[in-house]
């Protein structure tokens, strides 16, 4: 979930960049996030106890299938098109090894778009039409257009995953729900089905 914070202050990407203090997305000296869409610093809000589990649950079943190191969780930006200046903090994201290897000796967990993109992207989509806008359009097209190969939608309200795959260029969706095994290029041996993930929820 997120809410416009500096609404009349348009920045560039490398004045997102210049003062870690005022606009780094990690907000080190306080516990604000922000993204940058078109320009404008976006705080992002506290997610609900729900999507907060199943970004966790989803991380401990990732972390089955590849090294810590390679997996990041709500802690990264990635760097993407928009009409303006646009960084995005993904709840998780699976790194290349390429991609990893760019962060080296950088001081901020910052995929940039001069570097390899990571292999996976994850969004839980809070309540609200706004945010469900943001997930399902906006993000998908600014991700499919860094070249990640696959981003996932998951959606508590609705009960289904969208798997986005990119193919020659742009995504193509598959909506998984129930019984359904979460089909994944990047999670080869996956063997995860959709109702596991929202069953947390109510545990």
């Amino acid at each position: 979930m997120t809410q416009t914070q500096h609404p009349t202050k348009l920045l560039t990407f490398e004045e997102f960049l210049a003062d870690d203090d005022v606009y780094d997305g990690l907000r080190l000296r306080t516990d604000t996030r922000y993204e940058l869409v078109d320009g404008e610093l976006v705080k992002t809000l506290t997610q609900s106890q729900e999507n907060c589990g199943i970004a966790k649950f989803l991380l401990f079943e990732l972390a089955k299938h590849f090294p810590i190191t390679l997996l990041a969780y709500k802690d990264i930006e990635v760097e993407v098109s928009g009409r303006r200046a646009t960084c995005r903090l993904p709840d998780l994201v699976v790194h290349t090894e390429e991609s990893k290897a760019a962060l080296i000796g950088s001081h901020r967990n910052l995929i940039t778009r001069n570097m390899p993109p990571p292999a996976l992207v994850v969004e839980v989509v809070s309540p609200g039409t706004e945010n469900h806008s943001r997930d399902y359009r906006y993000k998908r097209t600014e991700y499919a257009a860094r070249g990640i190969t696959e981003y996932w939608i998951v959606d508590p309200e609705l009960k289904q995953i969208t798997v986005c795959k990119w193919v020659e260029g742009q995504y193509e969706d598959t909506v998984l729900k129930g019984t359904a095994t979460i089909a994944s290029d990047v999670v080869a041996d996956w063997e995860l089905i959709v109702e596991q993930v929202f069953a947390v929820a109510n545990q």
